[in-house]
């Protein structure tokens, strides 16, 4: 007996209809199990700082740093302190007059150095700050300076002005090459120095930018104060990073991370991604990119 094309077609839609939603994302505690949106903000607006590690080019991830910063907004008020590493430290003076309302976004964005997805996925930030008087600080080191460690070490950062040198993190900058952080990135394939050798510099420079941030997040963060702060996720996962340099600039700060991670499938949280942060939001690999 041949089966109808409506029955299979029937059948096939019955089948569809038990499947589960494709959420768009999960969220994870650092043991792997399942939790809530909301009992994530509880936890993390405990903190005197929060890390969003984000992946640069993805929706979920931009999404979420919106909500979640105007759910610690609605707890914290004023005392919420929003920053970066999207912003490079030589830039605060005119990201403070453009959230001041010294002039309007045109003259800012010709200004400052902006990132290729700042229209789309940090404006909306900057803007929430400029909307409630908030301070919104530029962290990161300017990447020249990241560049010239790259190439000869920390060493060079002793050559610069002292004007220049307001805008990084005091030296001498402490490192150790065997957190995990900065050893993984010495085995990362494509990274070559001088001979085919591997660049001991190269994880220098990341060490560099996670000095600096902590450093203007301690700097930027006084006694009642929620700072929220905005990276890759590779600067503060395993807390590590700028969290390693933070507990050196202020210990017994206390500290709480968010990372996104990308699976194939989010039912359930890999193995390898536990233990990466506080909360961890899986997001499917298939998710379309902000650019």
């Amino acid at each position: 007996m041949k089966t109808s094309p409506f029955l299979i077609f029937t059948l096939s839609l019955a089948l569809i209809s038990f499947r589960s939603d494709k959420p768009a994302y999960m969220l994870y505690d650092s043991d792997g199990k399942t939790t809530g949106y909301q009992e994530m903000i509880a936890t993390v607006s405990s903190a005197d700082v929060v890390f969003f590690g984000e992946l640069h080019d993805n929706p979920i991830s931009h999404w979420l740093e919106y909500e979640v910063t105007a759910d610690l907004y609605s707890i914290a008020g004023t005392k919420l302190v929003l920053g970066a590493e999207m912003f490079e430290s030589d830039d605060q003076l005119v990201l403070d007059e453009y959230l001041a309302q010294r002039y309007e976004a045109d003259k800012f964005e010709a200004e400052v150095k902006l990132w290729k997805n700042y229209k789309t996925d940090y404006r909306p930030l900057v803007e929430f700050a400029r909307k409630n008087g908030l301070p919104f600080i530029a962290t990161n080191i300017p990447r020249r300076y990241a560049s010239m460690v790259s190439r000869s070490g920390f060493e060079v950062l002793d050559s610069l002005t002292a004007g220049a040198k307001n805008l990084i993190a005091p030296l001498p900058m402490p490192y150790d090459p065997e957190l995990k952080c900065y050893k993984d990135m010495m085995s990362m394939h494509g990274m070559p120095g001088m001979g085919g050798k591997p660049n001991e510099n190269f994880p220098k420079a990341q060490a560099a930018k996670d000095a600096t941030m902590a450093h203007f997040i301690v700097s930027n963060l006084e006694q009642g104060q929620t700072f929220i702060h905005y990276n890759g996720a590779y600067h503060s996962e395993n807390y590590q990073g700028i969290i390693y340099y933070l507990k050196l600039y202020r210990p017994g700060i206390k500290v709480a991370t968010i990372t996104t991670v990308l699976q194939d499938e989010i039912g359930t949280l890999d193995p390898d991604n536990t233990g990466l942060a506080d909360f961890i939001i899986a997001v499917p690999q298939t998710m379309t990119r902000t650019y």
